[in-house]
């Protein structure tokens, strides 16, 4: 079944960091290619990650890979902050400035294509959410515009039908996209205080998140795992095969 077609594509190389929307990519086992490949842990505790919840300044952090993605090793990252300054990921400078804004000491870490820890969302390795869900947000939270960015996706599909929250009725259910690329749709994402983060400027608003967990029971967007890998495009139809 016909449900739509993919709409923006993006990826997060560093962890808690802006993605960037590409125009295609490729589905590995463990989500879109290089995605929160890169991430910053605590140096007193190495196997706890810093993110949007510790430090909120790190969503307006934009970060994006410079070259073509090759198999063995990932291109350099760079990094834009928001006062406009440029550095890779390992640059001390970077490290330095998080760590000021944090008043902790961190670590950069970095994980090669073949060692990405599956779910590096945490959850499952991919995170959808649709068009007419965020409209419907919208109206919800009484905000002129919901930037999808919010919600971390890697996804965010343009529905057919334009139906509010279709998208959880698709649990259990295959999801092709394109010629190769198939999903299982796994459940519905529960949400956290992230999602109070104005990625542009990292101003917090706590009334987004109430408003899903009122109206919406917490939940927004749906998790997916990976049947069988390939290239995505913007633009590829989606559809159910379940």
């Amino acid at each position: 079944m016909y449900v739509g077609r993919i709409k923006e594509i993006v990826r997060h190389p560093i962890k808690s960091f802006q993605g960037e929307r590409v125009p295609c990519t490729q589905v590995m086992e463990y989500g879109l290619y290089g995605d929160r490949s890169h991430a910053f842990v605590h140096k007193s505790n190495q196997n706890q990650y810093v993110t949007i919840t510790q430090l909120p300044q790190m969503a307006s952090f934009q970060a994006h890979f410079t070259g073509q993605e090759i198999g063995k090793h990932y291109p350099p990252v760079e990094v834009i902050t928001p006062e406009a300054q440029k550095y890779y990921f390992g640059d001390e400078e970077l490290t330095r400035k998080l760590e000021e804004l944090y008043k902790k000491e961190i670590v950069p870490i970095q994980y090669e294509p073949a060692h990405v820890p599956l779910g590096a969302i945490e959850e499952e390795p991919i995170q959808l959410v649709t068009d007419a869900s965020i409209t419907q947000l919208e109206k919800l939270w009484g905000n002129d515009e919901v930037d999808s960015r919010r919600f971390r996706p890697n996804f965010v599909l343009s529905l057919a039908e334009q139906i509010p929250f279709m998208e959880e009725q698709w649990f259990g259910k295959r999801m092709q996209i394109g010629e190769n690329v198939i999903l299982l749709i796994k459940r519905p994402c529960k949400r956290c205080s992230i999602i109070n983060i104005d990625p542009e400027n990292a101003k917090r608003d706590p009334s987004l998140l109430k408003k899903v967990v009122t109206e919406r029971n917490n939940q927004f967007g749906i998790y997916a795992s990976v049947l069988r890998t390939g290239i995505v495009t913007e633009g590829d139809e989606v559809t159910l095969l379940d």
